[in-house]
């Protein structure tokens, strides 16, 4: 019998059952960082973008929660100052992906599958996300967190992007409403899409610890924010990533404080 989809959601709001070990991309000439299982072979790996002004290590909680499920993470620490590129940024969450794919992780008992590529980000990273997913036929399925507009716009490389989509929107972001960010990515996505609004989410929800852009950037950590994020982001990358169908209902059902707010598709049946 199916489980219900808050039943999922508890499961996947909890750490997964891997050990995890956790990397630097400096190692290859990239600053940023790598989190994997202790082992595995033919994993998934998901490249993450940061936010404006955000550093890597404030997504640490949910790296080692994609990895704790068996999925790969790589981000970069690229382009973290006021006036990163996107264009920039976006370029290395796919060389994150070559090096993910072509790289020794660990040591020796992990490999990663080509073809189980995804991309996320939170913020600008978001945006930048959708920019590199237009330009890479490898990804497999793209997810982002209030995500904004870049330069170029993320809204338009969109319709270049026909893999799934979740985009979850923060209700209380005061930095890039849903409307116009989000939202307008979404109803540009060529593939299947959705949209799910966190009411209470600010800009800033999705990141974790005290940080100094906390001065310029609207909004603070919040630990229900965060739940919520890692259990979806967990259940749609091992979804279309993996094939695993046991988490579909999760991806496909509302959940309290996470309703989905548009769907562009009725069918978000794994892709994998």
């Amino acid at each position: 019998m199916a489980r219900k989809a808050k039943h999922l959601l508890d499961e996947l709001s909890r750490p997964g059952p891997n050990e995890v070990l956790r990397g630097d991309l400096a190692l290859i000439g990239m600053p940023g960082l790598v989190f994997t299982p202790k082992s595995g072979l033919g994993l998934p790996a998901v490249a993450f973008g940061h936010g404006w002004l955000q550093p890597p290590d404030r997504y640490r909680g949910l790296f080692r929660h994609l990895a704790s499920w068996g999925i790969v993470v790589a981000a970069p620490g690229t382009h973290t100052g006021p006036l990163g590129s996107h264009r920039l940024l976006a370029s290395d969450l796919r060389t994150a992906l070559d090096v993910c794919v072509g790289v020794r992780l660990g040591e020796g008992a992990i490999s990663v599958d080509g073809d189980k590529l995804g991309l996320a980000g939170h913020s600008t990273g978001g945006g930048c996300a959708v920019l590199a997913a237009a330009d890479d036929n490898r990804v497999r399925a793209v997810a982002t967190m209030a995500a904004t507009q870049t330069k170029p716009f993320a809204s338009e490389a969109a319709r270049s992007c026909g893999m799934p989509g979740l985009h979850l929107a923060a209700g209380a972001d005061r930095v890039a409403p849903p409307v116009g960010n989000s939202e307008l990515i979404a109803r540009m996505w060529a593939g299947p899409v959705q949209v799910r609004t966190l009411p209470k989410a600010t800009h800033l929800g999705f990141t974790e610890g005290r940080h100094w852009s906390g001065l310029l950037v609207d909004g603070k950590a919040q630990h229900a924010t965060q739940r919520v994020s890692r259990a979806l982001l967990t259940a749609f990358f091992l979804v279309h990533l993996t094939g695993e169908a046991e988490y579909l209902p999760l991806v496909e059902e509302d959940i309290k404080g996470a309703e989905i707010t548009f769907d562009g598709d009725d069918d978000l049946a794994t892709t994998a």
